[in-house]
């Protein structure tokens, strides 16, 4: 038979702006392995790959399911007694509106069905510079243009609302809340959330509010929810059991629409399509909603406590350590030093996997102010481990940078 030389199928050209700077790393991180060295990671979210171990009830409530045969599919939506339990804790963070819930494969489908169902082609949404990437990979997955808004580091990473009304246009449907915000670790103050909330209702948007971490303030603050503050404006909250339960590997999130009945219902039928589209979250680990919500949350109190500690650590180096000045963070378990480097911040990072076996994420990674450099910690290991990557850190920048 006669044979043709094989063509090279190509990837569709609007995955050329689809990165995620925290996995990317690995290939450093794989030469750095292959010679031997241990890698001291502080790039990944990952509570379970350190000290903090899943809450014992919630293990055995997803055993029981399996054993009884609930490994079936389950509805769309999610089970019954999982979507009670999140709208019993909707009401709990006083949420008044609520219109309806479902659940996810994580926070992350609950964010690409959410931006799926709300822009058309050519319409944008407003999402936070810096910002978790997996924003601005679905976007340029359904092929729709970046509007970014700053946070302001010399003011605690605060949204810019300044910036924020600058760059809203015909074409903005809404406006992405990372609360507490990845990769800063900043916490909203009611104070944002009402201004926020008010330039949402002027401008008839929707707000995705992202609080997938709002068990986790480290301060004294009481955690705000964006759709109690304003129970009218369309809303949908994103929750999950990944971080404040310590479960990212059973994958489950959840989302929860709130506003005026009439306002949503279109954006959240399409939602629900989409839904049921994809079948169903992972059924039997949702049996761990309820427990996980209505249960005991002792397991809170001793996570604060490391975070806590763990922060205040990461803070004091960072500022002790020239050329390094950093926010202290308020919330979630990330911090994001400023650098003053000569050249990029993805050559410090790529430089310190390399020489000192240190794994961070460059800022760049997250997007950042033009003319500002950056890199995002992750303070989940223990204080000596924290220690001694800070030590390799310092030790870099003197040798590299003096």
């Amino acid at each position: 038979m006669p044979t043709t030389q094989s063509r090279e199928i190509a990837a569709a050209s609007r995955l050329e702006n689809v990165r995620y700077a925290i996995r990317d790393l690995a290939c450093y991180a794989d030469e750095v392995a292959k010679q031997g060295h241990k890698i001291l990671p502080l790039n990944i979210g990952d509570p379970n790959v350190f000290d903090f171990e899943t809450p014992a009830h919630m293990i055995e409530a997803v055993y029981k399911a399996m054993r009884e045969g609930k490994n079936g599919y389950a509805p769309s939506s999610g089970l019954g007694q999982a979507l009670d339990a999140i709208r019993g804790e909707a009401a709990r963070k006083g949420i008044t509106t609520v219109q309806d819930v479902f659940v996810t494969s994580g926070v992350s489908e609950t964010v690409d069905l959410c931006l799926a169902a709300l822009l058309n082609p050519g319409e944008d949404i407003l999402t936070p510079c810096p910002d978790y990437p997996l924003y601005s990979a679905v976007l340029a997955k359904l092929g729709l243009p970046l509007n970014a808004y700053y946070l302001n580091e010399e003011d605690g990473w605060q949204p810019d609302l300044e910036d924020i009304k600058r760059k809203i246009t015909s074409r903005t449907r809404g406006i992405v809340l990372i609360n507490p915000n990845n990769p800063t670790g900043s916490v909203c103050t009611r104070k944002m959330l009402e201004e926020i909330a008010e330039l949402a209702r002027r401008n008839n948007l929707v707000i995705l509010a992202d609080e997938i971490y709002d068990k986790l303030i480290l301060d004294d603050d009481e955690p705000v929810a964006m759709a109690a503050v304003a129970p009218d404006v369309p809303v949908v909250t994103f929750g999950g059991l990944s971080k404040n339960y310590l479960a990212p590997g059973w994958r489950i999130g959840w989302g929860v629409v709130s506003g005026d009945a009439a306002a949503v219902k279109p954006y959240n039928e399409g939602i629900q399509k989409l839904l049921r589209a994809r079948l169903c979250a992972n059924h039997p680990e949702q049996y761990a909603i309820k427990p996980a919500l209505e249960g005991p949350q002792d397991h809170l109190i001793e996570v604060r406590r490391k975070l806590r500690s763990r922060r205040d650590l990461t803070v004091k180096t960072c500022n002790s350590t020239p050329r390094i000045s950093c926010v202290s963070p308020r919330g979630a378990f990330y911090a994001f030093p400023r650098i003053d480097i000569p050249e990029g911040d993805d050559v410090f990072v790529r430089e310190l996997i390399l020489q000192k076996h240190v794994m961070v994420v460059h800022g760049s990674g997250f997007g950042q102010k033009p003319g500002t450099k950056h890199f995002r910690i992750v303070f989940l290991p223990d204080e000596k481990t924290l220690a001694q990557a800070y030590a390799a850190i310092a030790e870099l920048m003197r040798e590299r940078y003096r």
